[in-house]
């Protein structure tokens, strides 16, 4: 993402993570915003950004850097060294960093955002495990006795382009015989 004027200024045109000048400096907006305002986003190195877009984080050594860009002026510096930091659990350094810088709790909140997002995901699984889409196709696990209806479904029923419950991670929608039901995931396996 191009850097506005207002970030060239702010940066002095080096990385705000790990000070180092780079002649493609990139606009990161800190997740889980997502819009391009100055005060959401970070400048960021070639380095900084190539690790941060692949969530690899194994180079501790590299983050050391945030030791000190913990301290920034900048809300969005703050947020995002306290984030990758977060995911150094090992670096006792970066334990002592996390916890010897003063965060605001807005800002606390901020980082932890997206951790919070992902662990609320309704993810649908079938009987076996394995993670099921909307659109999948499945086959039943057993013998359903069909609410509102005077017929079973048989186990080895295959039911086409199933749809998610939003809301409810062990029910999905599908159709057996003209009926659109209600199916327990327990009670499903995904079609290969």
């Amino acid at each position: 993402m191009t850097i506005t004027l207002q970030l060239q200024n702010r940066s002095n045109q080096v990385c705000e993570l790990c000070s180092l000048p780079d002649d493609n400096l990139q606009a990161y907006t800190v997740p889980p915003k997502t819009d391009d305002v100055a005060d959401n986003q970070v400048v960021l190195c070639d380095v900084c950004y190539g690790q941060i877009s692949s969530k690899d984080f194994s180079n501790a050594h590299h983050w050391r850097c945030l030791e000190g860009s913990i301290w920034s002026e900048v809300p969005s510096v703050q947020v995002l060294s306290y984030k990758i930091l977060s995911k150094l659990p090992a670096e006792g350094w970066a334990q002592n960093a996390m916890e010897s810088a003063y965060l605001d709790e807005a800002l606390i909140e901020w980082a932890n955002a997206e951790d919070v997002i992902e662990a609320e995901k309704v993810i649908h699984k079938d009987s076996y495990g394995v993670v099921l889409q909307a659109g999948d196709t499945v086959i039943l696990t057993e013998n359903l006795n069909v609410k509102g209806t005077n017929y079973i479904a048989p186990k080895g029923t295959v039911v086409r382009k199933i749809r998610l419950v939003s809301d409810n991670a062990e029910q999905v929608e599908g159709k057996i015989n003209g009926d659109t039901i209600v199916i327990l995931t327990k009670f499903i396996r995904r079609s290969v």
